[in-house]
């Protein structure tokens, strides 16, 4: 316990946030310093062939020990933090036998952590939590998943009579904004499955995901002074509010749940002469997935016939697809970690996931890589939090995996 919580805290304290609007990689330069915190780390642990390249994936092994041609076991986290808030001067805090009350994250800024907020805290009445100071986001999204995996195999360095095939590890930069698996070499990678400790509270485990897209919409208006603006002025945000009000309101984040697919309005920018909006398109289901791209492009070929020019141009680029009908012919491994879990005395939670991983990518090109729990609840935010429970039974997880493998072939 103390010291996957010791690891964790370390990583946390360390800014990884990656950056959209970059075009290197890793897209913020500040990466490598975890990466290289955790290459030293490892080098130290004992384990072999440790390697960080340019690009910001680190990677090592834990050889075999097994007389068994078992196959190549690969264990995937990321090592940056969401975009979307500062992981600069992260505070983590620990909360001691939680009383299942409200928490005070700021006491100076009244920032609460609340039950009646956050009905999943309650869950964990009497246990031990990780908060943020309120001013940040935590970071186990992924850094739990780093720390959990790195004191697994610590278990077994330490325990070297317990059978255990060939183990390699990856920890890649830039998930956070899709680009994760972009520069991934899976063929020195070298593993035959893996699995991604990226998910969110304990028990989850996920073999499907979105299908997932992003469309730009770039509007253009026409401006004139308002006072003699009459059948002359096409206002660019008003288009951008008629595109909006054309799509269904009930498929946006806030109203779907479970395999329900999306239009999630990211942002809109401009002004009367010129706007620019971003949707995400998401969807389990390929069909309604393709669907959904159709409906934006009727959506703007209705529009511009309206307005007898060509005043919106859209562009959609597809992000990831859903993994699933790359795991179906490895099911075993998704069976293998229902497995673990049991041991573990956890209830597995097969559920999809209602975003992306690296694994879907991954699974794509040849690397079959399902996704389990972290245990962590309210990534990207101040009002994120762990239970250390979690983490115990995602490291023991971790260990069953292992120690299934030789078991089993």
């Amino acid at each position: 316990m103390e010291k996957v919580v010791e690891r964790f805290i370390s990583y946390a304290r360390i800014d990884t946030q990656s950056g959209e609007n970059s075009g290197t990689c890793p897209s913020t330069s500040k990466q490598l310093d975890l990466a290289k915190v955790l290459k030293e780390e490892m080098e130290e642990m004992g384990l072999t062939e440790v390697s960080l390249d340019d690009n910001g994936y680190l990677m090592a092994t834990l050889p075999s020990n097994s007389q068994k041609q078992l196959p190549v076991l690969g264990l995937i986290a990321h090592m940056d933090t969401s975009p979307d808030m500062s992981s600069k001067n992260v505070n983590p805090q620990m909360v001691h036998n939680y009383d299942g009350k409200d928490i005070v994250l700021n006491k100076s800024k009244n920032i609460v952590l609340s039950p009646e907020d956050f009905p999943d805290l309650k869950k964990y009445s009497g246990l031990d939590l990780i908060t943020t100071d309120g001013t940040t986001l935590l970071g186990a999204d992924d850094k739990a998943g780093i720390a959990e995996i790195l004191t697994a195999l610590e278990y077994f360095i330490n325990n070297p009579g317990i059978e255990h095939g060939r183990i390699r590890i990856g920890f890649t930069p830039d998930e956070e904004i899709g680009r994760g698996a972009d520069k991934f070499d899976v063929d020195t990678f070298g593993a035959d499955f893996a699995y991604t400790v990226d998910g969110g509270e304990e028990g989850e485990l996920e073999y499907e995901n979105f299908n997932a897209a992003m469309a730009v919409i770039e509007i253009e208006g026409r401006n004139v002074h308002p006072g003699t603006a009459k059948d002359k002025m096409i206002n660019s945000i008003h288009l951008a509010c008629e595109f909006n009000s054309m799509l269904p309101p009930q498929a946006r984040p806030e109203h779907t749940e479970g395999y329900e697919g999306f239009f999630h309005l990211t942002d809109i920018k401009g002004d009367v002469e010129k706007s620019t909006v971003r949707y995400l398109i998401r969807d389990h289901d390929s069909k309604k997935f393709e669907e959904k791209k159709i409906l934006l492009r009727n959506i703007t070929g209705f529009i511009n016939k309206k307005y007898g020019k060509k005043r919106i141009k859209l562009k959609i680029k597809d992000q990831y697809l859903n993994m699933r009908d790359k795991i179906t012919d490895h099911f075993h491994i998704v069976e293998l970690a229902e497995k673990a879990m049991k041991q573990a005395g956890i209830i597995p939670l097969v559920r999809p996931v209602r975003g992306g991983t690296d694994g879907a990518r991954l699974s794509y090109i040849g690397l079959p890589c399902p996704n389990i729990f972290t245990g962590g609840h309210n990534y990207h935010g101040r009002f994120e939090f762990i239970p250390v429970r979690s983490m115990i039974n995602a490291v023991n997880t971790i260990i069953n995996i292992i120690k299934l493998i030789p078991e089993s072939y």
